[in-house]
């Protein structure tokens, strides 16, 4: 008798861990059934191709997932480090920093970081939305869409960033 008082808190405590193991191994679904925001395996997204713009210029891209022709003013060019006005060149989408190989080329959907190479020089910018406030900046899984491409920037006082849009 004294052995079954024993083995209920036991075999209670058991069903219990084995609800909570369960409840975490299953998930919880998704809300629209699709590939939001990105499952590996899947068909990566189409290029960018056509127009951005923001108040500091324009990115042309035409699809090859390689070349572009920026304009951008004094201001965003100095910024980053690239000669200003219309210039080719080319550009990769980036994981952002994976030790120990550093970025790597992926696609743009989960997308850290930009790399733009124009002639001898290099740009690595992150992609990226700033809050209202600049306190914080947001990086990561869809930040680029086929429809933007959100550069961010640290400030002296917390982030800002320039969203590029299709036309």
């Amino acid at each position: 008798m004294n052995v079954c008082r024993r083995t209920r808190p036991r075999t209670f405590i058991l069903v219990l861990l084995l609800i909570i193991m369960a409840v975490f191994c299953t998930g919880c679904p998704g809300t629209d059934g699709g590939n939001a925001p990105y499952e590996p395996d899947t068909p990566a997204p189409e290029a960018h191709d056509g127009t951005f713009t923001s108040e500091h210029g324009t990115m042309t891209f035409n699809g090859d997932g390689e070349s572009i022709e920026v304009d951008f003013d004094e201001e965003l060019a100095g910024l980053i480090g690239i000669p200003s006005g219309k210039q080719k060149g080319t550009y990769a989408f980036l994981s952002g920093d994976l030790p120990p190989n550093g970025s790597i080329p992926i696609r743009y959907d989960v997308a850290h970081e930009m790399e733009i190479i124009i002639g001898n020089s290099s740009a690595v910018l992150d992609m990226g939305i700033a809050s209202e406030d600049g306190s914080t900046g947001q990086t990561g899984v869809d930040v680029v869409t086929p429809e933007r491409i959100p550069m961010l920037f640290k400030a002296e006082k917390g982030f800002f960033h320039i969203m590029f849009t299709k036309q």
